[in-house]
């Protein structure tokens, strides 16, 4: 059971991880106008990730700032 759990928390987290880099690499390469569009589906990756307990809601909040922070500059 403890097996099964870890391994889908491990692709949960996997999955918004590689959101959330995606979403910096557009951003540094300044391709603004496609950052916006993946912003939504990083909120979204971050909100599921936080519903199910694979990372706590505050942190979910912090990385959802950091990254609208990171787009407005």
């Amino acid at each position: 059971q403890s097996k099964k759990r870890r391994t889908k928390n491990l692709q949960k987290k996997e999955v918004f991880k590689t959101v959330v880099k995606e979403f910096k690499k557009l951003v540094v390469a300044g391709k603004f106008d496609d950052a916006k569009k993946i912003l939504p589906l990083v909120y979204k990756k971050l909100d599921k990730a936080a519903k199910s307990g694979v990372i706590k809601k505050n942190k979910a909040s912090r990385l959802k700032s950091r990254a609208t922070k990171l787009l407005k500059k």
